[in-house]
């Protein structure tokens, strides 16, 4: 019975990213566009989440800065999650729904990206940095899933919403982190000229 539960774990994870394979492939180009165009012209990335999201924020940040695969130049990318001195004092001094949106405003500029990781989509420290973003002229690329709850209705029509179409929260964190290496390595492919970037019809 427990192997069985086991397997059935691996039977609907492989079923879902099938799934997600052709609807979230194009927006997964467009977020490699973005990013590697903002990393080109000078600009970072900011990424941010909570509890198991705010890992693959940081994971996601340690490939960019490090390597996916290959060796290549290091990128900027700043996981706000990862400082807990400033974690803890944002949210003792103005309240844990503000704990991003702050680093968002004093360390964002335009042609900055930020990477959004919400599985509900309806975490409100995500949502207020998404604000923050907006009005620092920021690109977001949001990665959420049960039909991306109110981040929906706050996304521009500029941002890009991977958004994985299901309702369990394991499930789609399993996603987010395939969409995180997926994008890791587009950039890297159009930064070594693996890809052609003046081919944009994945992107379209």
């Amino acid at each position: 019975m427990l192997e069985q539960r086991i397997h059935q774990h691996f039977i609907d994870s492989a079923d879902l990213k099938y799934k997600s394979a052709e609807a979230l492939s194009p927006l997964i180009a467009q977020a490699i566009a973005a990013i590697t165009g903002s990393l080109t012209n000078g600009g970072k990335v900011l990424t941010c989440g909570n509890g198991g999201s705010a890992s693959d924020a940081m994971h996601f940040a340690g490939e960019l800065l490090g390597r996916l695969e290959n060796e290549r130049p290091e990128l900027a990318c700043i996981a706000l999650s990862a400082d807990s001195s400033v974690m803890t004092a944002l949210a003792n001094d103005y309240g844990y729904d503000h704990i991003f949106a702050k680093q968002v405003r004093g360390l964002g500029v335009a042609g900055d990206v930020l990477v959004a990781l919400t599985s509900s989509g309806n975490s409100p420290n995500i949502l207020k940095a998404v604000q923050a973003a907006h009005e620092r002229d920021m690109l977001v690329v949001a990665l959420s899933g049960k039909g991306g709850g109110k981040l929906s209705e706050l996304l521009r029509d500029t941002d890009i919403h991977i958004c994985v179409p299901s309702d369990r929260t394991i499930r789609v964190q399993e996603v987010h982190i395939l969409a995180i290496h997926a994008i890791c390595d587009g950039v890297d492919a159009l930064l070594m000229g693996d890809i052609d970037p003046n081919d944009t019809s994945a992107v379209q």
